[in-house]
């Protein structure tokens, strides 16, 4: 069994003892605990807090808990049940709520279930309010509400619906031109919450011919649900099959978006930003930022545009977004298919994702696998190493970081981890905070190239 606690909030497996995953108990604790954080901050003032979950088996369950808890702490809450990430966030916005709750675990496979935490803007909280959070909840120092003072439940069923509304009044969002085009999409959502969303958004935005895969919300995950290539051969022999335009594939709390090419092929996770950011750059020229385990397309592509940088955060969706803000990026995101345009909010979100690209699928008139030939070509390498309780790992990225600092050859960074940068590619090590993992991304010209630069790097850690 295990329990995360990060900047990408509390997560862990089901089942097993209190402490050692993600049980009721904990549920109740770090639930509480945010509320607490929440309540201290607004002093007398009575809160009210989104709820929203991915449609993983354990989300109904965990879902209670996180309502029954909340009330129990006298706050009012906006239950918006089966629902997305960005929906969530689009709700606190929507409804000026004092902060959210979403439930998911992301990628992580139908065991895992996670609670991330959401400020007054439906932004995560960031570090140094993790931290106090975490604080609280070994505590203990929480207060429940007496009897007349217990929170109220809302239910409110349109979230979705208004977030795709949102989505289609954006400036950059070509409804016309996307149903001109006629395209036919194959879309994967992983039988979670991508299933009601993505389908709908497309058939508001004129897309008429929708095959769906595994789209019921049944939390029976298809396939592994992390939108990577050995997952997904299901939609790229429908591809082939159905003869389709485009396949989309979305995690279960549909953050981020996959594209698949019309012959099959992968479009490449770390290319889904790098061509939004192209079309808005092309209309709207400003900043990008993404995270460091990122492709160097962005850079690429961002330069292209005169007077446009590109900057590098720390991994982490809120790192992303606070370099964003202040450098006034107009988009940004992650290479794992998250993209945040602040048009909208400040967050990752398939939805913005699929509406941005379509339109400039719409507007180049062109195949999906020859547009992906219009960017800068770099294959990245994703390595991992299974950490164990006697693994030091701030000994080993600091002695990493230590080899490479002498070579002036590479530029070493150490602000998330510890990246290297080479002249022909890089290669990053990071502490997951997600699981139990070192992971180790590298990036070249040529697979082979990204792989030897790795291999180089992993066998200084033994």
């Amino acid at each position: 069994m295990s329990l995360i606690k990060s900047i990408s909030g509390i997560r862990g497996t089901i089942g097993g003892h209190a402490g050692e995953g993600l049980s009721p108990l904990d549920v109740v604790k770090f639930t509480s605990a945010f509320a607490t954080f929440l309540q201290q901050r607004a002093g007398s003032k009575r809160l009210t807090l989104v709820v929203g979950r991915d449609a993983r088996i354990s989300g109904a369950m965990v879902d209670r808990l996180v309502v029954g808890t909340l009330q129990g702490m006298g706050i009012d809450v906006i239950d918006t049940g089966l629902s997305t990430t960005p929906t969530t966030e689009m709700a606190v916005i929507n409804n000026r709520a004092d902060g959210g709750i979403i439930i998911t675990a992301s990628h992580n496979p139908k065991h895992w279930n996670a609670l991330k935490l959401l400020n007054a803007k439906g932004e995560f909280i960031d570090a140094a309010e993790g931290a106090e959070v975490l604080r609280l909840a070994d505590s203990g120092d929480v207060t429940f509400a007496e009897v007349d003072q217990l929170g109220q439940v809302t239910e409110q069923h349109d979230t979705i619906d208004k977030h795709i509304q949102q989505v289609l009044a954006l400036d950059l969002v070509d409804v016309d031109a996307i149903r001109r085009a006629d395209f036919k999409v194959v879309v994967d959502a992983v039988n979670s919450t991508g299933g009601i969303a993505i389908p709908r958004l497309l058939r508001a935005l004129g897309v008429n011919r929708v095959v769906e895969l595994n789209c019921e919300p049944t939390g029976l995950f298809a396939h592994n649900p992390e939108p990577i290539p050995q997952n997904l051969t299901q939609i790229a022999e429908a591809m082939r099959s159905e003869g389709g335009d485009l396949g989309i594939v979305v995690d279960p709390d549909v953050d981020r978006l996959a594209l698949i090419c019309e012959d099959g092929t992968m479009f490449g996770e770390e290319y889904t930003l790098v061509s939004v950011a192209d079309y808005v750059l092309s209309h709207t020229p400003g900043n990008t930022v993404s995270n460091l385990s990122s492709s160097r397309a962005l850079r690429d592509v961002t330069n292209h545009y005169p007077g446009c940088s590109y900057a590098a955060s720390a991994v982490g969706e809120v790192n992303v977004t606070t370099l964003m803000k202040s450098t006034h990026a107009i988009i940004g995101g992650e290479g794992n298919g998250g993209v945040i345009y602040p048009a909208l909010h400040y967050g990752r979100d398939a939805l913005v994702g699929v509406a941005l690209f379509l339109t400039l699928l719409a507007k180049k008139n062109m195949k999906v696998s020859a547009l992906r030939k219009t960017y800068p070509e770099y294959i990245i390498s994703k390595n991992r190493k299974d950490l164990t309780p006697d693994m030091n790992v701030d000994e080993i990225l600091q002695r990493v970081a230590a080899h490479y600092a002498s070579n002036a050859a590479c530029q070493v960074n150490t602000i998330d981890g510890v990246k290297i940068d080479f002249e022909t590619g890089w290669v990053h090590l990071r502490k997951s905070n997600t699981e139990p993992i070192i992971r180790i991304y590298s990036e070249a010209h040529t697979e082979q190239e990204a792989t030897a630069l790795a291999q180089q790097v992993m066998d200084q850690i033994g």
